[in-house]
């Protein structure tokens, strides 16, 4: 992003736009998503190899609004703790996920290792994604799950999308006869495992339950299997709500 730009040579009675000032001042003003913000460049560049110093700091051209603000194409929202950071050290108390997601973006990275630290973050990042990368297939499954669930939507107040859960090899096989005899009939089902994780069945239920409801569903899973009692264990039922 450019701080040079040529002087008007317009005569004007009005004071000059920022655009036309960035040599003049160390002030910025920002508009970041529609949030207004004023700082210096010294505080935006104080990490270097930051986007924001970056931005700050380039030849590239700037990005206006209409008032000669830089114009940042982000969530405001966010914007404010990370500039706190940037003004005084001060971590965020609040809304930790999002100024996290933030701080990525702006790769500011002193902010994002503070973040990491914190209880939020660690327990999301380090415990649970690191025990679903053990689950082969988590995500492709996950978005079969809504698919399914989805398709059975049409005039119909809930949809019944059925799971299979196996933790290891041993598991998988006294499901095998279960699973044949459903797909004989026709019956959908999404199976998770086995994995290599040493986290439960009900963790990974969890972190279905959660994911699910991340995205805006009203869900909710239940143990009853119409399936024989050797196998009933492994098989869920999870019901999508949908008025």
């Amino acid at each position: 992003m450019s701080l040079t730009s040529a002087p008007d040579s317009r005569p004007s009675s009005r004071a000059a736009p920022l655009a036309g000032r960035r040599t003049e001042s160390p002030v910025v003003e920002l508009n970041v998503g529609g949030e207004f913000y004023t700082t210096t460049l010294g505080t935006l560049r104080k990490f270097p190899g930051s986007k924001l110093a970056e931005m700050f700091s380039s030849p590239a051209k700037a990005c206006l609004d209409a008032e000669g603000r830089f114009f940042i194409d982000r969530c405001g929202t966010y914007f404010g703790p990370i500039l706190e950071y940037l003004r005084s050290g001060q971590l965020p108390t609040q809304h930790i996920p999002e100024v996290y997601r933030e701080a990525q973006h702006y790769e500011i990275k002193p902010l994002i290792k503070h973040l990491e630290d914190t209880p939020q973050i660690f327990g999301e990042q380090v415990a649970r994604k690191q025990f679903l990368l053990q689950v082969p297939g988590y995500s492709e499954n996950l978005e079969l799950m809504v698919r399914l669930a989805r398709a059975e939507a049409v005039a119909a107040r809930c949809s019944r999308v059925l799971v299979c859960l196996v933790r290891n090899e041993k598991e998988d096989a006294n499901c095998a006869d279960a699973l044949r005899s459903l797909e004989a009939n026709k019956r959908s089902v999404v199976k998770f495992g086995p994995w290599k994780a040493a986290l439960d069945i009900s963790d990974l239920l969890d972190c279905l339950n959660m994911d699910i409801k991340a995205r805006g569903y009203q869900v909710c899973y239940s143990h009853n299997s119409p399936l024989p009692a050797k196998v009933s264990d492994y098989f869920y039922t999870f019901s999508f709500s949908w008025w």
